[in-house]
């Protein structure tokens, strides 16, 4: 149920940061000649987020479980947490937030990744963001 949690708020804090840095990069495409590479940057990350990586750590546990190997989630949750950074001021904020998140369930995949005591690749089951 943690895990639950953690994605949907990691859900909408992307949503947050996709909706301030649309609005930046909006503003400077209103008379600027097109946004910084930082705005458009944290615009992506934001779309990452919400199209690949939370989709990919929520659903390949239930429906994809032979996708969901300890090293992809690992790969999905660290990849995310390098590309959520910097920007506007909210937006930063946002993204500050939710790289905590997908830090904290960084952690959280190493510790139980190692405390797993298979070899066949499965993720441990604590890892599954469970819906009730």
């Amino acid at each position: 149920m943690f895990m639950f949690i953690l994605r949907v708020a990691q859900a909408l804090l992307a949503l947050g940061v996709l909706v301030t840095t649309a609005f930046i990069a909006s503003q400077y495409d209103m008379g600027f000649g097109g946004s910084p590479s930082q705005v458009n940057f944290l615009l992506f990350a934001s779309v990452w987020t919400l199209v690949l990586a939370l989709p990919y750590l929520t659903f390949s546990y239930r429906y994809f479980p032979d996708a969901a190997h300890k090293f992809g989630i690992f790969a999905a949750e660290f990849v995310t947490m390098v590309f959520v950074c910097s920007a506007a001021q909210a937006a930063t904020t946002l993204a500050a937030i939710e790289w905590v998140l997908f830090m904290l369930s960084t952690v959280m995949s190493i510790i139980l990744w190692k405390t797993r005591r298979s070899n066949d690749g499965r993720p441990a089951p604590e890892m599954e963001a469970r819906t009730v």
